[in-house]
């Protein structure tokens, strides 16, 4: 009897097994049948990888996109090791539920941790020493985990506030395929499948205490055909209904927060100013105390009115407020606050735009989403609240309608207002985004879609807040170029479309 033919009447017998025994037992003898099938098979997995190269190519792209590299990455139903050495961890741990399976990890990744353990069993915690945490988790197996929601419980104390669990399953439009392939000898026979939607997953990751931020699918086409599987899998795998038809999804997912004491955190208030002389003062006065204390950074970008000195009057006037004066290299905004985040100290990092035009007094509302846990990005909207006559041009007004809806769909996440200079981040995220600045194919002379770029990229779970917006009092507006500013905005959307979205 041929191998393919073997393992198939194997797994038709198991299947017929499972009818005879009720209730839990049921579910353990699943678990059972699973492990055996997979320790059949062990000998020839690399063989059956080889054979499907270009599926785990296209997969494997998409997890160096999603996970950073050199961090703590935890692999849950890890196979051979395959996925886990694609991310280049600092550390690499991999949990798989057949011992011959993870014998052959061990031989071909002898730089990672591999320990057997079933997921969804409490023996798993077992498998961790006291406080052990990570960056990334990938479970990369659901379909034939039997009891899914407590393997993801089993998840949460291996989780810290940046920590982004990888759910990987296929689409369950695909099952028919699938099955022939299996009976083809196309792909490796399996034991019953789950066959959960995003939906399901979704709702069993909320049930277990995490929140789904979005969802990644790929693969239309999971054969190799010159040009015809680049054009399927690079471009229209990413249109928005075509991408629903995909065989494999990615769902990315955080631990529901835990909220932080306003109390016990430290801001700092970024402010890049140039040629804002006359508004100086009024932040100062204006700016509330946010959290244990509060430092006001002016960032003046070599303004010639008079602002830095302004600053330093300011300073000696109100010596109960930690206010500081940082140079701005003269460049563009986006340098300029960079300048400021860079010497910022506090836990948490706030851009206010010195025309006051987004009133100051609105930040502890910023605050509190962030230290709620609610976002880990928050991001003001000017477009909510009625806009002031001659605050906001109409050409203005339109051209971030449209920026809006693009950037909505570019970062998989809802953003109306992408220009408010009310922007709120936790420092440690910054410190993570930085390395991206100029990585995006087109200067960001404004720096707010290097921010959400940035903070797409890492998944950070980003939340519009509305502001009020009025009119400046002194000064001019530095957004006078429509159409100039119009197309660059233009060149950041193909270039974070290039990133973001054919980038895997």
């Amino acid at each position: 009897m041929e191998p393919r033919t073997a393992v198939m009447k194997a797994v038709s017998n198991e299947r017929e097994t499972s009818r005879e025994v009720w209730g839990s037992p049921a579910l353990e003898q699943r678990r059972e049948r699973t492990r055996d099938h997979l320790a059949k098979i062990a000998v020839r997995r690399q063989s059956w990888i080889n054979r499907n190269r270009y599926y785990y190519e296209l997969l494997n792209r998409l997890l160096r996109f999603l996970v950073e590299p050199q961090k703590r990455v935890l692999s849950v139903r890890c196979d051979i090791g395959n996925l886990l050495a694609v991310v280049g961890p600092s550390k690499g741990k991999g949990i798989d539920i057949c011992s011959e399976i993870v014998d052959i990890a061990r031989q071909l990744n002898p730089s990672f941790e591999f320990t057997v353990a079933f997921p969804d069993k409490e023996e798993f915690q077992q498998a961790f020493k006291p406080d052990e945490k990570f960056d990334y988790i990938l479970f990369n197996d659901i379909g034939d985990t039997v009891d899914v929601l407590q393997a993801l419980r089993n998840l949460t104390p291996l989780c810290q506030r940046h920590t982004r669990v990888l759910v990987t399953t296929y689409n369950h439009l695909w099952e028919p395929l699938v099955t022939f392939a299996e009976w083809s000898g196309m792909k490796v026979p399996r034991t019953e499948q789950n066959w959960l939607s995003t939906a399901d997953i979704r709702n069993l990751l909320k049930v277990a205490g995490f929140e789904a931020l979005e969802t990644h699918r790929i693969v239309l086409l999971p054969k190799y055909l010159p040009l015809l599987s680049s054009f399927l899998n690079r471009f229209c795998a990413r249109l928005p209904f075509l991408s629903k038809l995909c065989m494999t999804q990615v769902v990315v997912a955080r631990m529901m927060p835990t909220p932080f004491l306003p109390e016990k955190l430290s801001a700092s208030v970024v402010i890049p100013c140039k040629n804002e002389k006359g508004n100086v003062e009024d932040a100062v006065r204006r700016v509330p105390s946010l959290g244990v204390w509060t430092e006001i950074i002016f960032c003046d970008d070599q303004s010639t009115d008079g602002t830095a000195e302004e600053v330093l009057r300011v300073q000696a006037l109100y010596p109960e407020k930690n206010i500081r004066l940082e140079h701005g290299p003269g460049v563009c905004k986006s340098r300029n606050v960079w300048t400021g985040f860079n010497a910022a100290k506090g836990d948490i990092l706030m851009i206010l735009d010195a025309d006051l035009t987004t009133i100051p007094e609105e930040l502890p509302y910023f605050i509190d989403v962030i230290v709620s846990g609610q976002a880990e990005f928050v991001n003001g909207s000017r477009l909510v609240y009625p806009v002031p006559k001659g605050a906001m041009t109409g050409a203005n007004m339109l051209g971030n309608k449209f920026f809006s809806v693009a950037f909505t769909y570019l970062l998989g996440q809802r953003v109306k207002d992408t220009l408010c200079g009310t922007k709120v981040l936790w420092r440690s995220d910054w410190e993570r985004i930085k390395p991206m600045l100029g990585s995006w194919g087109t200067e960001d002379r404004w720096g707010d879609y290097e921010l959400l770029f940035g903070a797409a990229k890492l998944n950070l779970k980003i939340l519009d807040l509305p502001v009020h917006y009025q009119e400046r009092i002194y000064g001019s507006t530095k957004m006078t170029k429509v159409f100039r500013n119009g197309l660059v905005m233009l060149r950041m959307c193909w270039h974070g479309f290039l990133k973001l979205k054919l980038g895997y």
